[in-house]
């Protein structure tokens, strides 16, 4: 794996928005997030396209994979922080210069939609990427959680997932070491098979989805899409986070509804990663360990940055 660096007070932070378009009142959340961040010592330069709505719903392809790109082939950018997220990500995966990212390797941060591109850069590249809160959205939560995670992560080199009050639930006992690999749950369907898809083999897979916009019975079609490709067959464990939603069905019923007792891997679960107010920061590509049985049900067993 291609190990990147850590972030320094004073260095720039490059801002970019590959999914949905900055717009309307998110307009005025990144520029407070600028502000929080330029308090802290950072820089913070904007990617050209990072307010375009050319298609009018978002800047188009090549726009936004030319902002990722420049970004990355930029020395005085330190770290790639994405904007939010949204639906059409994955529409850049064929302009990304992966060659350019192995050459100038950096930290690159975001979740939900974002995690098509993490993924898929980690997949393509070997650099480990991370799933954390997004830029704009460190300007709308109520406490700073997400945001001292991510100082923790990137500036600290901190190993700690989370927090010691976060609490997990054994959903299924055991123990397993792999590579971290996943995010939204929707999003990593989408990359189980085609021109881009993701290895899943001796992987610890981690899941969380926004109940809002995928229910019980969506949630189980994407679990048994896993399941019929094979997924669940290659991977050595599964970290559950948030999922929300009204009826009250909770995430690891439906998945337990899929498996069955086929497999027996380890299964936990935490509130402390997806659509919620406290994000961690989870490495793509770096080898952690879940053990049912220890204080700490997760942890990472390798650097992340360096």
């Amino acid at each position: 794996m291609i190990i990147p660096a850590r972030l320094k007070i004073g260095d720039t932070i490059g801002v970019i928005a590959p999914s949905n378009p900055i717009i309307n009142e998110n307009i005025e959340e990144v520029e407070k997030a600028r502000k929080i961040i330029e308090n802290l010592g950072f820089k913070v330069k904007y990617a050209k396209n990072l307010f375009s709505n050319t298609n009018g719903y978002s800047a188009t392809a090549k726009e936004k994979a030319e902002d990722l790109n420049e970004m990355f082939a930029d020395k005085d950018v330190k770290i790639i922080w994405c904007a939010k997220g949204g639906e059409n990500s994955n529409s850049i995966f064929e302009y990304i210069d992966y060659e350019n990212i192995k050459q100038n390797p950096k930290i690159i941060c975001g979740y939900s939609d974002i995690t098509s591109i993490t993924n898929i850069i980690t997949e393509k590249t070997g650099l480990v990427t991370f799933s954390g809160t997004n830029f704009k959205t460190i300007a709308t939560d109520e406490t700073d959680y997400s945001l001292k995670q991510v100082i923790n992560r990137f500036v600290a080199a901190s190993l700690e997932i989370g927090t010691s009050d976060d609490n997990y639930k054994i959903i299924r006992s055991g123990q397993a070491e792999g590579r971290l690999i996943g995010g939204n749950l929707s999003l990593t369907r989408a990359l189980v098979a085609g021109k881009y898809s993701i290895d899943f083999t001796d992987k610890i897979l981690f899941l969380e989805e926004l109940g809002f916009e995928t229910g019980p019975a969506l949630a189980s079609n994407f679990l048994y899409y896993m399941k019929q490709n094979g997924v669940f067959d290659k991977i050595k464990g599964i970290w559950l986070g948030n999922y929300t939603h009204e009826s009250g069905v909770k995430l690891e019923k439906i998945l337990l509804d899929v498996i069955g007792n086929e497999y027996d891997f380890p299964i936990i679960q935490s509130e402390n990663f997806g659509h919620i107010e406290n994000k961690t920061v989870i490495p793509i590509g770096t080898k952690a360990k879940i053990d049912t049985f220890g204080i700490q049900k997760i942890k990472l067993l390798e650097d992340c940055v360096k």
